[in-house]
């Protein structure tokens, strides 16, 4: 029932006028409550926060009317002033079990057949995009400042849905979130890309800066220091019905490793062996932080699907920060734990996962329970089958170099078309989800990114049609 529809029904109720008097009872957030008793004087109070009572007033009849007056100016202040006319319960609820018309991602990700090979771009909303550096300037706000608005949030992550025919839109949002949820600054001072100031010194630090409990990790935990990312991803979901563009949202976070990384080495260009001395010289608590930022990453990503999220992509972008032996013994079995609860949750929401850096480990994380694995440009093509088997499908793995404009005017539509075209037949056009080796860095050509996503669908439906 909505606000308005309530007020109306309290007036029916208050029509007998010997109804004049309320236990204390707060119809919402911000309409008035009202003290009383059956048999004295009735008090009232139009405040939210607390009982600030009026003067007595003796006359019952008076006392009604002063009540249906007020009850009628909120009804007109919230209807006239947009604020809330229904409740949440009343408003269109969004859902990953929705499947968008356009479900290629979907499809590709569980092992479906498609006729086209999808296609979308780590990192396609961003500073690559004229009306995102324009839109940034306009509001005023840094890349973090904005990662507070919903509504730059969901701004953000539409344009490039507007701009290019990619077959999924994800989150606008950044890996380090996280960090700032547990209590950890996050900054981005500007050309330096973004930072801890501030990282984790050793165990003790870990004591003192009073970073929750694993204990206290749940749902309610993360719609308190995250909510914001929820907000946003239902308004997002209403931009996308508004615009008619029904395609995959996808959800992401970090992984635990890639967190531990930066929180307690600050950058990811300095302090880089923080990480790995962390192993090294503190093996039980680093697994203890691990095991925390896991089951926050796990919290995290599930509200996020909760909020409408189609898809889910877990980036350890730090992978080449990392040894084999102690990418075996920490990150992987976070990356197995996230998937392992995830798919007991959603067994139908696909999970993608990419270790940056690190694809070598290709064949093991083929084995996590992820649906997709992502390769980066390092990976050889002709291989990358071969590692996974048929347990996955791949994700990747163009050269986002081919998209940048030189000086020779060497790189066209009709160079990207044929670059497209040479890894769509390596890598083959069925269980692959066409993406880049590495996100876009801000140089790249509108024009020339247009040619890549219209060039992976073009050249991938010809040779579907060829059976290829």
């Amino acid at each position: 029932m909505g606000v308005g529809s309530r007020f109306l029904s309290l007036l029916t109720l208050m029509s007998p006028l010997k109804t004049c008097c309320f236990s204390r009872v707060a119809l919402s957030k911000s309409v008035p409550y009202f003290v009383g008793c059956r048999d004295g004087p009735c008090q009232m109070s139009t405040t939210t926060g607390g009982a600030i009572n009026a003067k007595p007033i003796s006359d019952r009849e008076e006392d009604l009317e002063l009540t249906r007056q007020i009850i009628l100016e909120h009804m007109e202040k919230y209807n006239s002033g947009g604020i809330i006319d229904d409740d949440d319960e009343d408003e269109e609820e969004f859902t990953w079990r929705d499947r968008p018309q356009n479900d290629l991602m979907i499809r590709a990700a569980l092992g479906e057949h498609v006729e086209q090979t999808p296609v979308w771009l780590f990192r396609q909303a961003g500073r690559h995009l004229p009306e995102y550096r324009e839109y940034k300037e306009r509001v005023g706000r840094s890349f973090l400042e904005m990662l507070s608005y919903p509504e730059d949030v969901a701004e953000c992550t539409m344009q490039p849905v507007r701009r290019y025919n990619v077959d999924a839109a994800i989150l606008f949002s950044d890996i380090l979130v996280i960090a700032e949820a547990i209590g950890i600054l996050v900054t981005m001072p500007g050309g330096v890309g973004i930072q801890v100031p501030e990282p984790l010194i050793d165990p003790e630090d870990m004591k003192k800066r009073n970073i929750p409990d694993i204990s206290s990790i749940n749902k309610e935990f993360i719609l308190e220091k995250l909510g914001v990312v929820m907000e946003s991803v239902k308004l997002i979901r209403r931009k996308m019905r508004d615009e008619n563009k029904s395609i995959p949202l996808i959800g992401f976070s970090a992984a635990p490793w890639t967190l531990l990384f930066y929180i307690v080495g600050g950058s990811s260009k300095r302090n880089t062996e923080n990480g790995i001395k962390w192993l090294n010289e503190y093996p039980d608590d680093s697994r203890e932080l691990l095991q925390l930022l896991t089951k926050i990453v796990t919290e995290y990503v599930s509200c996020q699907v909760e909020a409408g999220c189609h898809i889910v992509q877990i980036f350890e972008a730090m992978g080449m920060m990392i040894d084999n032996d102690n990418l075996e013994k920490f990150a992987l079995p976070c990356l197995e734990e996230i998937s392992r609860e995830m798919k007991k949750r959603f067994p139908d929401v696909p999970l993608m996962v990419f270790c940056r850096g690190a694809c070598y480990m290709n064949e093991k994380l083929s084995h996590l329970g992820y649906d997709v694995v992502t390769i980066d440009g390092s990976v050889d093509r002709a291989t990358a089958r071969v590692a996974v088997g048929d347990r996955v499908g791949l994700q990747g793995n163009y050269d986002p170099i081919e998209l940048i404009p030189d000086e020779a005017s060497s790189k066209t539509p009709e160079t990207v078309r044929a670059t497209t075209l040479a890894m769509l037949q390596e890598l083959g056009p069925q269980r692959l989800i066409a993406n880049l080796g590495e996100g876009l860095g801000g140089k790249e050509s509108p024009d020339l990114v247009r040619a890549f996503v219209d060039s992976v669908h073009d050249e991938s439906r010809k040779l579907i049609s060829q059976n290829i």
